[in-house]
């Protein structure tokens, strides 16, 4: 018989699961009544959200409670979702809270065009999107790496991109950690990880990742707005991958040492995924340089990818790139070294973000100065039927969640139900009568990424705004998606 789970509603966009057994935290979740009973639903699967979030709650060093943000649903040991901040003498690094692709992320490109301009050319311009910029799996990208420049791109990451011509200088200010993360550690990647991405960096890859033509449909903070360069009715791209084959194969390669050391250390280890080792172990340390190599890589892959986006903008529409301002770039994958203050004072932690997005509130170090009066901007992902948003964080969000929120609407159906349920061409003519060009490189991929695979994400985004961890700046609107 599954193990049950206490609930206890704190308030009507806030649960607990209090502490008890081994947990050494309370878990807590973000959702309102209707994500809530889905989640209790679950609790007769083999894979259980609400049961993720309390045996993460064991795990040594962790600080206040294992949080779970309102897209949450099952992961490999971690909730996607996730959040879990570490303390650096006492906590661990664990896998499941990377997963395996390394700062999978959004980048959201602002163009100097009209919702009017693009749909004038929407057929030319997804054309040229979808021929120019690698996508599908195994796709191969604009890069053909050796050993030794794989290595300086995982020690550059995005600013290794732009010494090869892709984007420019001004684009590094407009990524998290300025596209690169200290302490990447090129030796601790395997040879088989770095001869999977030779060619990859500058590929969209497959699966959830897409590259999507959006409109600002709604804007909800003029002044935040106005900060990010937002306007009513204008145009965007917004990219969603990460790490590709190296990232994929760094998870593979570590979960086989951190099980080892999960043994070694005799951690209390309740799910196989959430194998990990004390951070300022050797294990630990090397897990870490290679996560931090495969956040470079990701920074990287979306840094070529971005200019390859802005050349195919730039031929349908005869304009200059530099034209095309980059808003944002954030992963929601991640392991980082951050400070936050806890028990009243500051401390520094590993922040495991598992499908989980850096938030940073007004004022926050490590944000670009344009967007100190205003906050970080935050890039959630819906699907290529519904909307995706940008919000911001908030100074409650600082302290409640370690400046984390949603990364995207969470799936509702797996990736195997999608498919049962929808097929891909149907899936592609319904968006293409409401308006919405979709090329895609699998058909079945289209069938699992099928707006009804997923939750709704403005009933998502509302909870995070409700809780009060995030304001809500604008709505997306989809007009072209390039699929995997």
């Amino acid at each position: 018989m599954a193990e049950p789970v206490e609930l206890k509603k704190i308030s009507d966009y806030l649960w607990e699961i209090p502490k008890s057994g081994e947990m050494r935290v309370p878990g807590r979740i973000y959702g309102d009544q209707g994500i809530i009973d889905q989640l209790v639903a679950d609790l007769s699967r083999d894979w259980s959200a609400l049961r993720q979030v309390k045996n993460v709650a064991c795990l040594p060093g962790l600080q206040k409670y294992a949080l779970a943000m309102a897209d949450i649903h099952p992961g490999y040991g971690f909730p996607i979702g996730g959040v879990g901040a570490f303390d650096e003498e006492e906590g661990i690094v664990t896998f499941a809270g990377v997963g395996y692709d390394c700062n999978c992320g959004v980048r959201t490109i602002v163009l100097p065009l009209s919702r009017a301009e693009v749909e004038a050319k929407k057929a030319e311009l997804a054309e040229a999107l979808y021929r120019g910029v690698p996508a599908g799996l195994g796709s191969h990208g604009d890069f053909r790496l050796t050993m030794r420049e794989i290595d300086d791109c995982l020690r550059g990451g995005a600013r290794f991109a732009v010494s090869r011509g892709y984007g420019t200088e001004g684009d590094l200010e407009y990524i998290e950690e300025g596209g690169c993360i200290a302490g990447a550690r090129p030796e601790a990647v395997s040879d088989r990880a770095k001869e999977r991405q030779f060619t990859q960096v500058g590929s969209l890859g497959s699966g959830n990742h897409y590259l999507e033509v959006q409109y600002v449909d709604e804007i909800y903070d003029a002044p935040a707005a106005r900060a990010y360069g937002l306007e009513k009715d204008s145009a965007v791209i917004s990219i969603h991958t990460g790490s590709r084959a190296l990232g994929h194969q760094v998870g593979t390669d570590y979960i086989v040492t951190l099980k080892q050391a999960s043994e070694k250390y005799k951690l209390p280890i309740r799910d196989r995924e959430l194998v990990g080792a004390p951070i300022r172990s050797p294990e630990g340390q090397r897990y870490i340089g290679a996560v931090f190599a495969g956040i470079n890589c990701a920074f990287a892959n979306r840094q070529a990818i971005g200019h390859l986006a802005r050349g195919c903008v730039a031929g349908v529409f005869g304009m200059r790139e530099d034209r095309m301002r980059l808003l944002y770039d954030v992963g929601h994958n991640t392991a980082k070294f951050e400070r936050h203050r806890v028990n009243g004072r500051e401390k520094l932690l590993l922040i495991h973000r598992k499908g989980a997005t850096r938030a940073f509130a007004a004022g926050s170090r490590g944000i670009p100065a344009a967007y100190s009066d205003v906050g970080q901007p935050v890039l959630v992902g819906g699907t290529m039927g519904t909307c995706s948003f940008i919000l911001t964080g908030t100074a409650r969000g600082m302290e409640e969640t370690f400046g984390s929120t949603v990364h995207g609407a969470g799936r509702l159906k797996s990736r195997t139900q999608a498919i049962r349920e929808f097929r891909g061409e149907r899936v592609i003519g319904e968006l293409r009568s409401r308006g919405i060009v979709v090329r895609a490189h699998s058909i079945s991929g289209a069938a699992e990424e099928a707006p009804g695979a997923y939750k709704d994400v403005e009933e998502v985004v509302q909870v995070m705004e409700g809780a009060g961890l995030n304001k809500k700046v604008a709505r997306l609107r989809p007009m072209i998606c390039v699929k995997g």
